[in-house]
């Protein structure tokens, strides 16, 4: 077995191994995955985090040991807080994105490969789980960053990628996909019982969980629709106000925290 990690800002995760395939995914900055399977140009991997496959270009990843990687996944994670932080890598600035890992973290350093970085920016504490307040507050630093399908990142996000993010900042692991996301968790009988941090879920017209969004309290909601924004939520889904319409259907409010 092969194992790699991404050392490039962002790196577009593929359904095939070629450049014009559907991105469904992206590996940010840490994230570490064993390789799968190999093509000409890709390789067919599953972070770690969360397993989820897919493919990437193989000139966007470096290759690490089997040790290094045990290393790597049997360490809590840090991950960074800020919108975009600077390192020094190989000589050339890198920007790292917001919920971005930091491999082998300690003390403001961390390391990737052979080099021993500095990073002055804001990390999250493994130890600490975040409270529902705190996820809401994560959650509003993503306001207006624009919809991207497959995207993982404050400058293109896609729904479930938008929960996932913000939870992971919060020391909470969640699948990558909405449908997935939806089966952790308690559930509640009325909207009016939830709390601002639960995830809610809407179905489209064959009963599949295709939309989450997280509640941010007073029948309101932040989710990933055209841009991260803000909209109404009551017992029939989320009402656009731009639109005078009904966006999404609800299907479940699930309590993760």
């Amino acid at each position: 077995m092969k194992y790699g990690i991404i050392d490039l800002s962002v790196v577009p995760g593929r359904a095939d191994s070629y450049d014009v395939s559907e991105m469904t995914t992206q590996l940010l900055f840490g994230d570490v995955f064993s390789v799968l399977e190999e093509a000409k140009s890709f390789i067919k991997v599953r972070v770690h985090y969360d397993n989820y496959e897919c493919w990437i270009c193989k000139k966007q990843y470096l290759p690490i040991s089997s040790s290094e990687y045990t290393q790597i996944t049997n360490s809590p994670y840090h991950c960074t807080t800020d919108l975009v932080q600077v390192i020094t890598y190989k000589q050339n600035l890198l920007p790292i994105l917001r919920g971005s890992s930091l491999p082998h973290y300690k003390n403001g350093v961390l390391k990737l490969g052979s080099e021993t970085i500095k990073f002055n920016g804001n990390i999250t504490i493994p130890t600490q789980i975040g409270t529902k307040d705190k996820i809401v507050e994560d959650a509003l630093m993503f306001l207006n960053a624009p919809y991207l399908w497959g995207g993982k990142s404050p400058f293109g996000i896609d729904c479930s990628g938008f929960s996932q993010l913000v939870y992971k900042i919060n020391n909470i692991v969640i699948p990558r996909d909405a449908y997935q996301q939806a089966t952790l968790g308690g559930s509640y009988s009325f909207v009016e019982e939830a709390e601002p941090g639960d995830l809610a879920f809407f179905d489209n017209n064959e009963g599949r969980i295709t939309h989450v969004g997280i509640l941010v309290g007073k029948g309101k909601i932040i989710h990933a629709s055209g841009k991260v924004r803000i909209d109404a939520l009551d017992h029939n889904g989320i009402y656009n106000p731009e639109t005078n319409s009904y966006s999404h259907k609800l299907r479940i409010i699930k309590n993760l925290v």
